[in-house]
C-alpha cells in the first residue's frame, strides 16, 4: 500500500477534479502491475494498472481510495476489477463522494471479492484531503506559504524581497507548486513582483493553474501574459472592474471570474467556492500579506508552510501578514506543527489546522 500511495502522489496537481489515486496489483507474492491516475484524471489508477497486464485472474489489488462505482467518461473501476478476476481488494480509505461512498465496496463484495479496509488510512486521508474537502465543503484545500526573515518580514520598506530565502528553498517551493492544482497570489504581489508563477528548473512540462485575486485588475502582468495560453491564468475580480480591462485579459487568453464583494474586498468564501466549483482540490497561496491575512480571517487555511531565512530586516520592513484585528491572544487561530526541516541555509516548518 505504501507503494500505491507513492504512485498516487505522482498525479497530485495534474488530475483535478479527480483524486490522485495509486493502484498496485499483486499475484503470487509478486507485483505484476502498477498504476496511478493519469493527467487530466483519465484513466483512473485501477484502469491504468489493469491495462498493463493480462495476468489479473486471482490477483490482489491495493488501492489508495475506494474504487469508483459510477459511470463517467469510462465505466466504474469497481466493475473493471471484478471483470479482471481480482479476488482481493485492499483499500486504504473510503470515498466520501455520494456517487461512490460504499457503492464501490458493495460492487466488489457482491461479486465475491474479499475487501479489506483501512491499510495506511491516515496517510491516504492526508493525500486525498483536498479532494475530500471539495466533496464535503465545495472548496479546495488551501496551503499558505510564507517566505520570511527571522523577524517575520517579507520585504524591506522599499519592497525589495529578492531574495530572502536561498536557492535550495526556492527550488523546494517550485516542487510544492507542482503538487498543487493552482497557485494563488493577490493584486499586490502581481503588481509589485510581476511573477510568472510557473514551475521552473525541475524538468517538468506542466505548471498549475495560476490565479490572481485582484478586485480591479489593476496590474500589468507582463510575465503572466508571457506564458499564455500555454499556462492557464484565472483572474478573480469584482463586479466593478472596467470592461476594457477584462476584455484585454480575455483577449490575451486569461479566464476572468467575477467574485462578490464583502466589506470592500473580494469575498474569500465565495472565491474558494468558485474555485471548488471549477474542480480545484488544492491551492498553494504565495501571499502577500493582505491576501494571507484575509484567508486566515476566513478560517480558510488548512496548511501553513513557512520558510525562515537567517536574516533580520527590522520593524520598518513589510510584515508577512496583514492586520488580523486581534485584541487578545485567545482570539488567534492555532496551528499544530507537522514537520520541520533544514533546506539549505533556511528552515522550513509545516503547520496544520488544529482540529
Amino acid at each position: 500500500m505504501r507503494l500505491a500511495l507513492m504512485l498516487g502522489r505522482r498525479g497530485q496537481g495534474r488530475v483535478w477534479p479527480n483524486p490522485a489515486v495509486g493502484c498496485v496489483l499483486v499475484k503470487d507474492g509478486r507485483v505484476i502491475s502498477r498504476g496511478w491516475t493519469q493527467p487530466g484524471g483519465r484513466p483512473h489508477a485501477e484502469a491504468h494498472a489493469l491495462g498493463q497486464t493480462d495476468q489479473t485472474q486471482g490477483a490482489t489489488a491495493y488501492v489508495t481510495l475506494e474504487p469508483c462505482a459510477h459511470q463517467g467518461k469510462t465505466g466504474p473501476c469497481a466493475n473493471a476489477l471484478v471483470a479482471a478476476g481480482i479476488t482481493t481488494c485492499i483499500i486504504a480509505t473510503t470515498d466520501p463522494d455520494p456517487r461512490v461512498s460504499g457503492k464501490g465496496i458493495k460492487i466488489l463484495q457482491d461479486a465475491g471479492v474479499e475487501v479489506r479496509l483501512g491499510i495506511c488510512q491516515r496517510q491516504a486521508d492526508e493525500d486525498h484531503a483536498g479532494f475530500f474537502k471539495r466533496v464535503a465543503k465545495g472548496q479546495p484545500r488551501v496551503t499558505l506559504k510564507l517566505a520570511q526573515s527571522l523577524d517575520g518580514r517579507i520585504a524591506t520598506a522599499t519592497g525589495d524581497s529578492q531574495w530572502i530565502t536561498g536557492p535550495m528553498a526556492r527550488r523546494h517551493v517550485h516542487a510544492e507548486r507542482a503538487r498543487h492544482d493552482a497557485i494563488l497570489v493577490g493584486a499586490g504581489t502581481a503588481k509589485g513582483d510581476d511573477p510568472s508563477l510557473t514551475v521552473r528548473n525541475l524538468g517538468m512540462d506542466q505548471s498549475p493553474i495560476r490565479i490572481v485575486a485582484a478586485r480591479e485588475l489593476g496590474f500589468d502582468g507582463k510575465n503572466l501574459k508571457h506564458d499564455l495560453p500555454q499556462v492557464p491564468l484565472w483572474l478573480l475580480h469584482g463586479d466593478g472592474v472596467k470592461t476594457s480591462k477584462r476584455a484585454s485579459w480575455e483577449a490575451a487568453g486569461a479566464t476572468c471570474i467575477e467574485i462578490p464583494i464583502k466589506k470592500g474586498n473580494l469575498d474569500v468564501a465565495a472565491m474558494l467556492q468558485a474555485l471548488g466549483q471549477r474542480g480545484l482540490t488544492s491551492v498553494y497561496c504565495e501571499g502577500g500579506g493582505t491576501l494571507a491575512a484575509s484567508l486566515l480571517l476566513e478560517d480558510a487555511v488548512d496548511d501553513m508552510i513557512i520558510y525562515n531565512a537567517g536574516v533580520a530586516i527590522g520593524a520598518e520592513g513589510r510584515p508577512s501578514l496583514g492586520g488580523l484585528g486581534l485584541d487578545v491572544l485567545a482570539q488567534a487561530e492555532r496551528f499544530d506543527l507537522k514537520s520541520h526541516s533544514q533546506i539549505g541555509s533556511d528552515i522550513r516548518t509545516h503547520w496544520v489546522r488544529r482540529p
